[in-house]
């Protein structure tokens, strides 16, 4: 179907089957920007991650066992 006429079609419609169809559009492009392959990222290292080493001057975690469990104890 040609644009010009497909575009007429879509004028001729009520104002709620056109939105409907704007709806149905969103659909459309959301189920295949979905289904494309992504880019493939640059894979960092574990390491180089910020995360890492997030809480390694923490003296109370240095013995996590003993940490959670008096953390238990004082909650429970």
């Amino acid at each position: 179907m040609e644009q010009d006429s497909l575009w007429s079609e879509f004028a001729a419609l009520p104002p709620e089957a056109q939105r409907e169809v704007s709806d149905f559009i969103a659909f459309l492009r959301a189920r295949y920007a979905r289904s494309r392959p992504d880019k493939k990222s640059k894979q960092t290292e574990l390491t180089d991650e910020t995360f890492i080493g997030m809480w390694r001057d923490r003296q109370d975690l240095n013995e996590s066992t003993g940490w959670v469990r008096a953390l238990r104890e004082r909650e429970w």
